[in-house]
This record gives structure tokens, C-alpha cells and sequence, in this order.
């Protein structure tokens, strides 16, 4: 094959050139005050709305090495934690513009990157003081959390029973304006068990009444009444200006006004931590989905409390969004919530209110369908495997006989882990049997578990003891019943008694946004879960990078004139104490020259600074101080807890009476520091680039020929 060699390792280096230009697209997503960005389809006309890097990567031609290998840390950042791409991006870009500054200084690429790479080392290890255990944030968030006055918990105590009953239950239409007030959450503690209220959400016989969100239009400081139930609101309630109906962050209630959902956290039943508010700390500013993820969080506490486990269990957790509501329709609904075409929801008006065989079916639902490590005869060649005695049109058969089994055992229901055969999906929709494809196995595991059926692989293995009973399905529906007449898709739920499975219901009128808000609630949710699973936490508004950045200044000042035998015993690293050792303050320099841009930036973007110059000149002044102090880290921490660390509260999440602090992954931001070092040394120490196949014959006559060898 023709091959194109080029020389990638020069002073200028192409490959960090590309990896800075492509990070230069997403400092913008740094923070939690991102900046949204249209994607266009030149080809389609068609548009998506992104705020994350995984999106922006996943929409740009990445048709160099360097890009290639750029999407491949942040898809690995992302498949694992779900969250720290907008951080990796960004240090990629800032590294990569370092290392070229170092190159220009003629730093060899050995000292580069072994200096790097201690460097970074040296900050991962700095850091764990900073560490904050969950146990020790409970408390912080116990004693941090606002206590009300008698009157208020005694309001809300009324307005809990009264909402307790299924007659007192009102249902109130949330106002969509430009400008609106509303009752923060956890305003007021409840007190006395909250248990049976929070069942009485998800019960069939309670939680499907609809319940109020508490909204007074803008203007209107007076207390709001609510007729009949002798609910008085306190007066703590936030003016809240937004500037569009579509992309605001609408405030949310205690509950929602959707049949049989609800959302929204009630208060902890002993008026102290609980996941909620946990989850609302590592939101970052996301108002927009946090407020569901309390609710699925402060119920699977409950539950677990049961359990003995207080993790939170993502598996139990599934997604539906809905396009053509409001997103003050949003919420939380118990079970499986899905779309299905109007023709099966047809078969749902007939099979509402009965309990229904549901079977479970763990794989594709196709007549060419083989298991996995299935292994046909060899030497055998396959003519036709089911040969037509009837004489029946081609392709009729297997479809009937599928059918025929479904009915004789009496399934109603059928959920499928893969692909449906269409021909099969249409005869089953005839005979009133709904079948749904695409189901997730942590679906198929929750209905197995509740309903006692046992998934099959082939319709052909199918007997009595596979089926499952209990299941119930019905029309998903809104207050004001919108949600069946949204066009081509309608919206369903699948319960049985005892699942655990909760579906969050994304709702937005602007076709572009579904992925973003999905995007924004998973990030949250798995935010939570990994803060759970490492036990600790980070002290977040660039309280870390601070830290890491005061560091390594501290080491690049002692780096300088270490010929002296003490320095080499306090540093006793290979690369400090060999004849290296005169480049070290320089890569040192440039590792911290990327901190100091992630900080700058991060001020810009959350409005702490009005231009990088006074950014960079507030990040200098608090590296001024933790210098003079014994303590860096102490004097960090105190920051913090002051709320003054380059960006005080979180944005959105200020108006709860009080700026709250921010928290960070401890293994999220470590591994996104570490993969953005480790894409920019490979990318450095590449020093050469081999194009193979047809593109070679088009470099040969293109005019950059000359920076090509051809072989």
C-alpha cells in the first residue's frame, strides 16, 4: 500500500496543535454555569442543543489521530463516571499549550513527561487532605440546615395531613411565566415519620391523586392560602426571574400535578441529612433535574433503611422523555413509563385495570434470532427451517406459531431485551397482546423480581412457571390529560405491586433539548452515586485545583539551584536528582500554568471575574496568602467554608435561603486529570504520523506534499 510518512514531533508539534484546537471548543462547558451551544447537521438541517463535552465530541469530524484519541478518553471518562468531561476536555487543551511552550524552550520530551507525571503524582497525593468523608458532611449539612419557626412546622404539618387524604387532595396547574415565585424545598421541617406519606405517593390507591404545586403568581408577597385545607405558606419564599419559558429553570414544589407521580423531596423524617440534600450539594447548579433526583433518592433511602444498604441503586432508576409538555411537567412516576405507537394504545384501553401475564423475553424477538455461542452444524447448509405444509404465504408461519403460543398460554404482556419481528408485533397487537421491544435487562430483572415470571430466550422454551401475574398497565397522564395527544408516540406505565423501578419523566416543549436534559440528569444522578460508593468527597469551587496549583508552585520554587545534597533527600525522585534537573522548574511551571487557566476560566464563566487578566489576578492573590500561611491546605479549607473560594455558591442552588456549598467526585476528578495528562504525553511523544490507503495518493498532490515523505 502507498504510505505518507510525516514528521509530527517538531517544535511546533502538529499533534498538540490539533488536541488545544479541538479543546478550544469546550471551555465554555467548564463550570456550573455552562453555555449552551447549537450543533447543526449540514446534511439534515437539523439541530441539537449541548452543554457537555461528550456531546460536542461526539458532533464535530474527528478525522485526525489526535481527535481520535481525544474522543476515546473522554467516551471511557464518561462510560465509567458520567461526569468530569468538560474537565478533562479543557486540561487537555491547557497541558497540551504547555508542553509546546516547553518544547520552545528545547525542555527534552524526557523531562517533560517524566516531570509531568511525577508532577500530577504529587498533587493526587497533596489533595487527600482535602478529602471530606460522607459521615462528616452529614453533619455539615445537619448543622448548616435552616431550622423554621413553631408556626411554619406546625403549617406544614397541617398541609401534610391534609394531603394525606385522597379527598382533601387538590390539584393545581403550575403557572408557566416568564417570572414566578415558589416555595423552595426542605423550606420547612416536617416532623414525625414521613413513611407512610412517601409510600402514599407510589401507592395505587393514594399516589394517584393529583397533589399541588405551590405557585403564586409574581408580585404577590401576601401568604398563599390553599382553600380547604387551612395550609398557610410561609413567607420564605424567592423571587425568581427567568428569561424564557423553554430554556428556564422553573422552581419546583413539593408535588407534581401528573397522575400518580410525584416529585419533589419531603422533609427527613428525623429533620436531619438525608440523600436529598446530599444530591442537591453535588448538583453543581442543575436545578433543572436535581429536584427528581431528590425524590428518587430521599425514597430509595427509605427503602433502604429496610434493606440495610444506603447506596443509591441505579438499576431501579430509568429515564422517559416526553417532547411536547412543559418542563414544569416533570416528575417522578413509580414503575415503567415508556412510548408506544397509537395502535398500541389502543390495546391499552382494553387491558387498563386487569391484572395482566406479563412474559419477559431475553433477546431478540425474530425468527433468525440465535443466542449468543450458539453454533451451527458444520459441513450443513440450511435450505429452509421450518418448511410451509399449508401452504401459506412465505414468512406467515412463524409469526402465527409465535402467536399461537403467546395466546394458549394467556400472555397479555410481553417485554423484549432486543428487536421485535414486525410482522409478529402486528398480529400481537390484533389479538390485543401488547408487545414492547428495546426494554433494558435492569427492567426486565425489576418486573421478574415482582411479578415472579423467568425470562426465556426463545417463545419455543415458553411454559407455565415463565409467567409472570400482577402486572398492570394504563395510560401515562398529565393533569389536564395532554400527554395521550402528543403525536405520534403516547406514553404508558407499567407497574406491579412491590417494584422498585422509578421512571423520571423529562417533559420539554423544545425538540432540541430531550438530549441535554438527559444528558444533565443522569450526570447528576451518577454524581451521587459514586459520591456514595468512594465514601468521600472534594470540597468543590476550585478549592482542589487550588490547592494542586499552590503545590506545585511550591515545587517548581524548590526545583531551582537543586544540586544540594539536601534538596535531593527531600525530593528523592530519580528524574529531580539527575542531570534533568535543570528543566524541572520550567515543566513545573507549565503543569501549574494549566491550573491556573482551569481556575482563571472557571471564575469567567460563573461571572467572579470580568476578563482572565482579573481572574488570573484574584487566583495570584489567595496563592499570595496560602504561601504565608503554615498551612495551605488550612487555609483553603477555611475558604471554604466561608463560601469564598473563587466562586462562592452554586448558582441556582443560592436561593434555598442560604449559599450552598459544592462538592466534587474524589475518583471522577482524580482519573479525569490523570487521562487528560496521559492523551497529552502520548500525543507528545508520538514523532511520527503513517497514512495508509487512498489518502495517501491524495496527500501526493495536494499542496502540503512537502511535509510528507512517501514511501
Amino acid at each position: 500500500l502507498p504510505m505518507a510518512f510525516k514528521d509530527v514531533n517538531a517544535r511546533r508539534h502538529i499533534g498538540l496543535q490539533q488536541l488545544s484546537s479541538l479543546a478550544s471548543t469546550g471551555s465554555a462547558f467548564l463550570g456550573p454555569v455552562k453555555s449552551h451551544k447549537f450543533v447543526v447537521d449540514e446534511s439534515t438541517s437539523q439541530s441539537t442543543l449541548i452543554c457537555s463535552a461528550v456531546r460536542l465530541i461526539e458532533s464535530l469530524d474527528l478525522t485526525s489521530a489526535a481527535g481520535q484519541l481525544l474522543n476515546e478518553a473522554i467516551q471511557a471518562q464518561n462510560k465509567e463516571f458520567k461526569t468530569g468531561m468538560s474537565t478533562l476536555l479543557f486540561l487537555v487543551g491547557a497541558w497540551s499549550n504547555a508542553v509546546v511552550e516547553c518544547l520552545h524552550q528545547n525542555v527534552p520530551i524526557s523531562a517533560i513527561v517524566s516531570g509531568m507525571s511525577e508532577g500530577l503524582d504529587s498533587c493526587c497525593e497533596r489533595v487527600q487532605c482535602l478529602q471530606i468523608s460522607i459521615q462528616d458532611l452529614k453533619k455539615e449539612l445537619c448543622s448548616s440546615r435552616v431550622r423554621p419557626s413553631t408556626s411554619e412546622s406546625r403549617a406544614c404539618q397541617v398541609g401534610r395531613d391534609s394531603l394525606r387524604d385522597p379527598q382533601n387532595l387538590l390539584c393545581f396547574q403550575r403557572d408557566i411565566s416568564a417570572a414566578e415565585e415558589a416555595i423552595p424545598i426542605n423550606s420547612c421541617s416536617h416532623q414525625g415519620d414521613d413513611c407512610s406519606f412517601n409510600k402514599g405517593l407510589v401507592s395505587p390507591l393514594v399516589g394517584f391523586g393529583s397533589a399541588a404545586s405551590l405557585v403564586k403568581p409574581a408580585g404577590d408577597k401576601s401568604s398563599s392560602v390553599i382553600s380547604g385545607s387551612g395550609v398557610t405558606t410561609s413567607s420564605c419564599i424567592k423571587h425568581k426571574l427567568t428569561h424564557s419559558r423553554h430554556f428556564s429553570t422553573l422552581g419546583k414544589g413539593w408535588f407534581s400535578s401528573q397522575q400518580g407521580n410525584f416529585e419533589g423531596p419531603s422533609a427527613d423524617p428525623r429533620g436531619c441529612y438525608s440523600l436529598g440534600q446530599l444530591a442537591m450539594a453535588l448538583s453543581h447548579g442543575n436545578q433543572t433535574q436535581v429536584t427528581l433526583l431528590q425524590s428518587i433518592a430521599e425514597y430509595q433511602q427509605e427503602r433502604a433503611q429496610c434493606r440495610g444498604s444506603p447506596q443509591l441503586n441505579i438499576t431501579e432508576i430509568v429515564t422517559c422523555s416526553l417532547l411536547g409538555l412543559p418542563e414544569s411537567y416533570s416528575c417522578v412516576c413509580p414503575g415503567f413509563v415508556t412510548l408506544v405507537s397509537p395502535e398500541q394504545a389502543t390495546v391499552i384501553r382494553h387491558l387498563e385495570d386487569k391484572p395482566l401475564q406479563i412474559l419477559l423475553m431475553d433477546g431478540d424477538l425474530v425468527e433468525q434470532y440465535r443466542h449468543l455461542g450458539f453454533n451451527r452444524p458444520c459441513n450443513v447448509r440450511t435450505i429452509l427451517e421450518h418448511p410451509d405444509t399449508q401452504g401459506g404465504r412465505a414468512g406467515d408461519t412463524w409469526p402465527s406459531r409465535m402467536l399461537n403460543i403467546l395466546v394458549s398460554f394467556g400472555v397479555n404482556l410481553v417485554l423484549v431485551k432486543g428487536n421485535v419481528c414486525k410482522s409478529l408485533m402486528e398480529r400481537c397487537t390484533m389479538s390485543r397482546i401488547l408487545v414492547m421491544g428495546s426494554v433494558s435487562r435492569d427492567v426486565l430483572c425489576a418486573f421478574g423480581e415482582a411479578t415472579g415470571a423467568q425470562p426465556v430466550t426463545y417463545l419455543s422454551q415458553l411454559n407455565a412457571s415463565c409467567v409472570g401475574n400482577g402486572a398492570q398497565v394504563e395510560l401515562w397522564q398529565a393533569s389536564d390529560g395532554r400527554a395521550t395527544d402528543l403525536g405520534e408516540l403516547v406514553p404508558i406505565r407499567i407497574h406491579a405491586g412491590g417494584i422498585p423501578l422509578l421512571t423520571a419523566m423529562l417533559t420539554t416543549a423544545v425538540v432540541s433539548k430531550v438530549q441535554l436534559l438527559e444528558d444533565q440528569f443522569w450526570t447528576s444522578v451518577y454524581r451521587l452515586h459514586h459520591a456514595l460508593k468512594d465514601g468521600k468527597v472534594f470540597p468543590g469551587g476550585g478549592a482542589v485545583e487550588l490547592l494542586c496549583l499552590s503545590h506545585i508552585q511550591a515545587l517548581a520554587e524548590q526545583t531551582v539551584g537543586r544540586a544540594s545534597k539536601t534538596a535531593v533527600e527531600e525530593f528523592p525522585s530519580p528524574w529531580l536528582a539527575g542531570p534533568m534537573a535543570e528543566y524541572n522548574s520550567i515543566v513545573l511551571q507549565a503543569l501549574a500554568s494549566g491550573w491556573k487557566r482551569y481556575l482563571s476560566m472557571l471564575m469567567c464563566n460563573t461571572a467572579e471575574a470580568a476578563s482572565e487578566l482579573e481572574a488570573c489576578a484574584s487566583v495570584d492573590h489567595h496563592l499570595k496568602k496560602a504561601a504565608n500561611c503554615v498551612s495551605p491546605s488550612a487555609y483553603i479549607l477555611e475558604l471554604f467554608r466561608r463560601g469564598d473560594v473563587l466562586w462562592g455558591g452554586s448558582g441556582a442552588c443560592s436561593g434555598h435561603g442560604e449559599a450552598l456549598k459544592v462538592y466534587d467526585n474524589v475518583g471522577a476528578k482524580t482519573e479525569a486529570w490523570r487521562r487528560a495528562l496521559d492523551l497529552v504525553l502520548l500525543v507528545l511523544q508520538t514523532d511520527a504520523e503513517i497514512i495508509t490507503g487512498p489518502k495517501g495518493n491524495e496527500l501526493f498532490n495536494s499542496p502540503v506534499s512537502s511535509e510528507f515523505m512517501f514511501l
